[in-house]
């Protein structure tokens, strides 16, 4: 599995992230992820829709709640795109914290059990097991448009940025 070091850090420490860089212009790949039921998630399902998928280590975490929030606020303004949030929580936390903070516009998804998404995107911190904090647009056609992979994990990623890319493809 590729190893990329250089790329990120966690509180100013530098991490290894594990699995393939995802660019724009690539095809997003396939990967499978657990729903909040429990159920599987493929990101097949999704095809036909913009995506923005929003990465944060942990939903429970200050930055990594405010950028859930943040995108579940931006959701009502964008209309017809879809907005995944991936972290290694197990499903019943993301539940708990969707239900607390009134989330309900973004689709919670888990990357606990396979970490498929994390290593197929390159969103894997080798040491620690979680998610780097970053975002990535994907169009109806399930191509990459925009990433982003946030240097600092405890900083916040650009938002205008992403939401600008995604409003591009609608």
């Amino acid at each position: 599995m590729e190893k990329r070091e250089g790329i990120i850090t966690f509180g100013g420490e530098p991490k290894v992230l594990v699995g393939s860089e995802i660019k724009v212009g690539a095809k997003a790949p396939e990967f499978t992820a657990v729903k909040n039921d429990l159920s599987e998630f493929k990101f097949s399902e999704t095809s036909g829709k913009v995506r923005i998928i929003s990465v944060v280590p942990s939903i429970d975490t200050g930055v990594c709640s405010l950028q859930t929030r943040s995108f579940n606020e931006d959701a009502a303004d964008l209309g017809d795109v879809l907005i995944l949030t991936l972290s290694m929580d197990l499903p019943f936390a993301q539940s708990r914290f969707c239900a607390a903070e009134g989330i309900d516009k973004v689709v919670m998804l888990s990357d606990y059990k396979d970490a498929d998404f994390g290593l197929k995107y390159g969103f894997l911190i080798e040491d620690l097991r979680l998610l780097t904090r970053g975002v990535i647009v994907v169009d109806k056609d399930d191509t990459v448009k925009y990433v982003e992979y946030v240097g600092e994990v405890t900083e916040h990623p650009d938002y205008d940025a992403a939401l600008s890319a995604a409003r591009e493809l609608i």
